[in-house]
């Protein structure tokens, strides 16, 4: 895809670290003092739940300035089915240009891809006043439940997409988060350690210490 002074193009192996940095950069002291989604980047990529045909970087002038990616997971249905569906992430765009519609068109971009290859639904963790505005909707009103969470506890950051229509209409579950996705924090220490230094800050609105 080439409109205006964008690209949007698959992820190639020359891009990896330059990716990672990326990713360091719009998340650092974001959700936490430091970041872990570079990392979690980094080992995912060789995870067998890793869709190499739905890993995107967004360009301009050349320069890497956004990425999302994609990941297959299953549903867990109270009638024992295990129903597959995607999910998604980290997906970012260069803070300096944050707020200026990047990030929609790459999201739009990137889920109008998985729904060629003719996946059903995407499930995953955000905010839905961006992310409602590309039809995601509260995963509760789908009949599904984030995995090891309480039954009262606010699952609002829980969001859905069906990216065929109807495709969870006789489905009520259990989301399961790969594996992948949990980076123990020596791992991701020693791995940020081959970064330039940045200083981990706790800030208001973060949501893990």
């Amino acid at each position: 895809m080439n409109t205006n002074d964008y690209l949007i193009r698959r992820e190639t192996p020359q891009d990896f670290r330059a990716v990672e940095e990326l990713i360091r950069e719009a998340f650092w002291n974001v959700y936490r003092p430091g970041c872990s989604e570079h990392y979690v980047m980094h080992v995912l990529r060789d995870d067998p739940a890793f869709i190499p045909e739905l890993d995107f970087v967004m360009e301009q002038n050349g320069r890497l300035i956004g990425q999302n990616m994609f990941m297959h997971t299953i549903i867990q249905a109270d009638d024992g089915r295990e129903v597959p569906v995607l999910t998604m992430g980290p997906i970012c765009i260069t803070p300096a240009l944050k707020r200026r519609g990047l990030g929609k068109i790459l999201l739009e971009y990137s889920i109008g891809k998985a729904a060629g290859l003719g996946f059903g639904a995407v499930l995953f963790e955000g905010n839905i006043d961006f992310y409602g505005k590309s039809g995601f909707d509260y995963a509760s009103r789908f009949g599904i439940r984030y995995h090891d969470l309480p039954e009262d506890a606010d699952a609002s950051f829980f969001l859905c997409k069906e990216l065929i229509p109807g495709y969870l209409d006789d489905v009520t579950g259990v989301y399961l988060t790969p594996q992948g996705y949990y980076a123990d924090d020596a791992d991701v220490d020693a791995f940020d350690r081959s970064f330039p230094p940045k200083r981990k800050e706790k800030l208001p609105g973060q949501i893990f210490e």
